[in-house]
């Protein structure tokens, strides 16, 4: 299992329910990386999409604690405990967990990959990432050069859990 997710430089990621920033590049990439794949993400996250939709040619499996949320195009999922059994329904498809800052603090420990867009600015925000600069079990394996969209300064690292 792998995470995608974009950090300020505090590893901020939220705001009331949103994204820091939105970045095409990023977008783009993240598009990509996940289609044909499956995502991972919280029932806010969802709520968060175009149209509180599933995103187009990828699975979602929705972790949420309300047994009575529903939602269309999605595999529910009740608990962290169910969720390995839930994948193996999926084959060999790429696992990305993809929000939000609970599921993402929840699901680190089982991830082998973080794919981390930094973004060179700080900004107010409400929901953190942990610093995986700060977590010695979380290494660096690729730093890309840094990139510019619409004034927004970034990169794209790769971290990788210590064998």
């Amino acid at each position: 299992m792998n995470l995608m997710v974009a950090v300020d430089e505090r590893w901020g990621i939220g705001k009331d329910g949103d994204l820091l920033r939105r970045i095409s590049t990023d977008m783009k990439r993240f598009r990509a990386m996940t289609t044909g794949n499956v995502l991972i993400l919280g029932r806010k996250t969802l709520e968060s999409f175009p149209n509180k939709k599933p995103l187009p040619n990828r699975e979602h499996i929705v972790l949420t604690q309300n047994l009575g949320y529903q939602a269309e195009g999605v595999t529910l999922c009740h608990s962290i405990e169910e969720l390995p059994q839930l994948l193996k329904g999926f084959g060999d498809k790429e696992v990305f967990v993809a929000g939000g800052g609970s599921v993402y603090e929840q699901l680190l420990p089982l991830c082998e990959k973080a794919y981390v867009t930094k973004i060179h600015d700080t900004y107010p925000a409400d929901t953190f990432f942990p610093n995986l600069d700060e977590l010695p079990e979380w290494e660096i394996v690729d730093e890309g050069e840094a990139l510019e969209d619409e004034g927004i300064k970034f990169s794209f690292v790769l971290y990788q859990k210590k064998r």
